[in-house]
């Protein structure tokens, strides 16, 4: 198993470079939090049957049209020649374009979050993506060297070459330390419990992406499927069939999604108790939440805390 230093720390490439490197654009069939290692990859904007998660940093460069999410149920656009970064385990899907011309030809970078909290990045960048933020930085000046990188990435991280594999991790951490001073210094601190209000004209949602954004900004209260369903004017059984259809799971699966996401975070960035991040993500006990956790990812929510911890 080979190894290598950068940056000052230390990183293991052989657990990141089981999976293989072909995906150019959503598979619907893969597990939520299937790990995509340190990856660089030219994606096309097709519309995702629904929302993808995994637990790393990513990092969109927009080449041509314009590239939609519906990130952590809100409508975000990218515009072309734009660069985005975020924490992939926040819910995004890719929605269909309103026009031809608006489809987005784009590159995706994946880096596990380990390696990104590892690289010092200045609290700017981290912070708010550690919050559940997308990062969006329409940088025209530097998007041919840009371009350029992003290419030269894809065909280092698609190889078989390690050397190459540490190049290409280190000009991705220099181009988003670059990112980071890039942003200003005194940035308003983030609220990693709800999605700000008035960010969208949600008279424009459909009644789908409406149920979204409600279980995105109230996702640590008691929710219920009446409560969602009455927020935009449908009876429970067919605001259930509706979303299952659009998003292909279920409405409490959807809930159970962010509140996960939410205590993934707290067990990473603060020292909380387990008890105490379970009843502020919004379970209703810490058995509940144990086993929501287990199931989502494989480990326990103190198992979790300790492998990053120990890394990071």
């Amino acid at each position: 198993m080979l190894s290598a230093e950068s940056g000052g720390f230390f990183l293991d490439f052989g657990e990141f470079f089981l999976y293989p490197q072909v995906m150019k654009s959503f598979d619907a069939t893969r597990l939520d939090f299937t790990p995509y290692g340190l990856t660089c990859e030219r994606w096309q904007s097709v519309p995702m049957p629904r929302p993808d998660r995994h637990n790393e940093i990513e990092v969109n460069l927009i080449l041509s049209g314009s590239l939609n999410y519906l990130f952590g149920g809100i409508r975000v656009t990218i515009p072309e020649r734009g660069l985005a970064a975020f924490w992939a385990v926040v819910p995004h899907q890719v929605l269909a374009s309103q026009s031809p011309d608006t489809e987005a030809d784009y590159y995706v970078v994946t880096m596990p979050l380990v390696w990104f909290l590892q690289l010092g990045l200045p609290d700017r960048l981290v912070r708010p993506i550690l919050h559940g933020q997308m990062t969006l930085h329409p940088d025209e000046k530097h998007f041919s060297q840009d371009r350029e990188r992003f290419e030269r990435w894809t065909e280092d991280l698609g190889g078989e070459q390690p050397d190459l594999h540490r190049a290409a991790l280190l000009e991705i951490e220099a181009r988003l330390l670059r990112l980071a001073l890039s942003l200003p210094s005194q940035a308003p601190a983030p609220d990693s419990n709800h999605v700000p209000h008035g960010c969208l004209n949600e008279g424009r949602l459909s009644k789908v992406e409406q149920m979204a954004l409600y279980v995105a900004q109230h996702y640590a209260d008691p929710l219920t499927i009446q409560e969602i369903s009455r927020s935009v004017g449908l009876h429970p059984g067919y605001a259930m069939t509706l979303f299952q259809g659009t998003f292909g799971m279920t409405l409490l699966e959807y809930v159970t999604q962010y509140r996960i996401a939410h205590a993934q975070r707290l067990l990473v960035t603060s020292d909380r108790k387990i008890l105490t991040i379970a009843l502020e993500s919004g379970f209703g006990s810490l058995s509940r939440f144990n086993e929501a956790f287990k199931r989502a990812c494989g480990c326990t929510p103190r198992q979790h805390r300790k492998q990053y911890r120990s890394l990071a």
